[in-house]
């Protein structure tokens, strides 16, 4: 069995980023591989992220977003509770890192990732057992896993 991958939004916004050239086909390939082996996993900050960014900064139709956010929540979705909120505000404080990654590390982390894919955060840094990787780093690095 494949382990668990944490998603960040920029990845997803750059598979539908019809201008991000490289980035989107690694983004869109990145999630293909995730869908088949069904490993990807999000956070409802992520999801309502998505929605977002996709409809202001894409110009995405908000029924066309909407639509993409239901789907992604067909994966597995860390719904945050309190706790969640107040160990990632410990995060944030411990680790100087923005309390939203923070809050993205901990759902990874309460879902027992072992890959967070972002660029927000620096590739290769380790929190707990969830290892940091940007997709697009490092152009011959293979991101898939």
């Amino acid at each position: 069995m494949n382990a668990r991958e944490f998603v960040d939004t920029n990845v997803f916004i750059y598979a539908f980023d019809s201008s991000a050239g490289r980035k989107r086909a690694v983004a869109a390939g990145l999630l293909e591989r995730l869908w088949s082996e069904r490993t990807g996993c999000v956070s409802l900050q992520v999801l309502q992220e998505f929605y977002v960014t996709a409809t202001s900064k894409l110009g995405m139709a908000a029924s066309d977003a909407a639509q993409q956010t239901e789907r992604l929540g067909k994966w597995t979705v860390h719904r945050p509770s309190f706790d969640d909120v107040l160990s990632a505000i410990e995060l944030h404080r411990r680790r100087q890192v923005a309390f939203w990654d923070a809050l993205i590390v901990r759902s990874a982390m309460r879902l027992d990732c072992a890959i967070l894919w972002t660029e927000d955060l620096s590739d290769g840094q380790r929190w707990d057992a969830v290892t940091v990787r940007n997709p697009f780093a490092d152009s011959g690095r293979d991101n898939t896993s």
